[in-house]
């Protein structure tokens, strides 16, 4: 899900010489392919684009309100509003707010009466807060590898996961990847299983014909202040299943509302859904050219995705499957490199099995592809995405002058 804000707020500065054979005499020469991080000029000088944007609609909203005095209210109109809002957008029965998506994850789980004792089947590489959420209600984690042209969950490697305590499975759309729902869910419905499907990484995508959000058993979007649609803080679930919200709710009330949403941020959510689907088809299109940009770079391939005549990704990060020999650089040192660029690059995840006891969790079958991933994810932030054909060709640019440099910077 990626639920923590990683935006770029100052690019590296480069202290002292660089140490590379002859890099001084090139730094001399203003040698404009010369890597930012050695000294020559980045790319971007100003960095990548800041996140939000400014919203004239959002200030409108916020100012409304103030002068209805919901921003000190504990109920106000807005959060349910929201809830109206999402409901009807994604076209499921019932949307509940609440503080983040971690938050909603746990509420998803306790509302499909996961406990100790059960087991939650979920991506050996996805975001750490879900491994934590199935710990958080005594539930064991069991992990299962990725496909190897996604790298999202690998419905293949499902049946070898699944065993008497297994109640639930956790699919997250990650990276610009998509989770195949409706083999998910057919595989689901045959073995009694729950699906929570994790749309944090993607409001506004959709998958096998309908919008993200909307297969799971309860479906679970975040609001913090890097996800496409951003109130700082902030997560919700979707559910079509009375039954299953009025359990979220509940556990969710104890004489108040336990983690809430305010008032406030529903206020700035609200005119950003209108605009989300404008700016879903304005993200892909860049994509798209980014992609054709980066297509005969070694060590550099986008997450594939499958059945591309029935998905729409949104494009929270756009995930790449990064290999260090074939680009010549090591992973820490493309990161830091495109960076000192002024693009927002980053390492994704780490793996959930990596660096954790193994009484912490289930190994559903072999996870070497999830291994791949561990070392191998490189990520573009999203803000770049609203720009212009002008701004994605300077983020192709920039990774062609770091692999035609990968010797280079390697060795200084």
């Amino acid at each position: 899900m990626g639920r923590a804000n990683n935006k770029i707020h100052d690019r590296i500065a480069i202290k002292g010489p660089p140490s590379a054979p002859g890099a001084c005499l090139l730094m001399n020469s203003a040698d404009d392919s010369l890597p930012a991080l050695l000294g020559g000029p980045p790319v971007r000088p100003q960095g990548p684009p800041d996140w939000p944007p400014p919203d004239d609609d959002v200030l409108r909203s916020l100012q409304d309100a103030y002068a209805d005095g919901s921003w000190g209210k504990y109920a106000g109109a807005y959060v349910a509003r929201l809830e109206e809002r999402l409901a009807e957008y994604h076209g499921v029965g019932y949307a509940l707010a609440c503080g983040s998506g971690t938050f909603a994850v746990e509420l998803a789980l306790r509302a499909l009466k996961v406990g100790p004792g059960d087991e939650v089947i979920l991506s050996a590489y996805d975001y750490p807060g879900n491994f934590l959420d199935v710990h958080a209600v005594g539930a064991t984690p069991v992990l299962v590898d990725l496909d190897p042209a996604s790298w999202q969950v690998s419905l293949d490697r499902l049946p070898e996961a699944v065993a008497p305590a297994t109640k639930v499975v956790i699919a997250s759309h990650l990276h610009g990847g998509m989770v195949p729902m409706a083999r998910l869910m057919a595989f689901a419905e045959q073995r009694g299983l729950r699906v929570i499907e994790d749309a944090a990484q993607c409001p506004g995508a959709w998958v096998d014909g309908r919008r993200a959000g909307t297969w799971g058993d309860v479906s679970i979007l975040s609001f913090g202040g890097s996800k496409l649609l951003t109130a700082g803080r902030g997560g919700a679930i979707l559910t079509p299943h009375a039954e299953v919200h009025q359990r979220a709710r509940l556990f969710q009330t104890r004489g108040n509302v336990v983690c809430p949403l305010s008032e406030l941020q529903a206020a700035a959510l609200l005119p950003q859904i209108d605009k989300l689907d404008n700016r879903t088809l304005w993200r892909l299109a860049n994509v798209a050219r980014l992609s054709e940009g980066l297509r005969d770079v070694p060590g550099l391939r986008p997450f594939a995705i499958d059945r591309p005549d029935s998905i729409r990704p949104a494009y929270y990060k756009v995930g790449f499957q990064y290999d260090e020999a074939a680009f010549g650089l090591s992973r820490q040192r493309f990161v830091a490199a495109l960076r000192a660029e002024g693009i927002a690059f980053d390492e994704g995840f780490r793996a959930l099995h990596a660096g954790r006891s193994p009484s912490r969790f289930r190994r559903g079958g072999d996870l070497s592809e999830a291994d791949l991933a561990h070392r191998g994810v490189v990520v573009l932030h999203h803000p770049v995405l609203l720009g212009t054909a002008t701004d994605v060709s300077e983020v192709a640019a920039a990774v062609r002058k770091i692999y035609a440099s990968s010797a280079l910077l390697a060795g200084a």
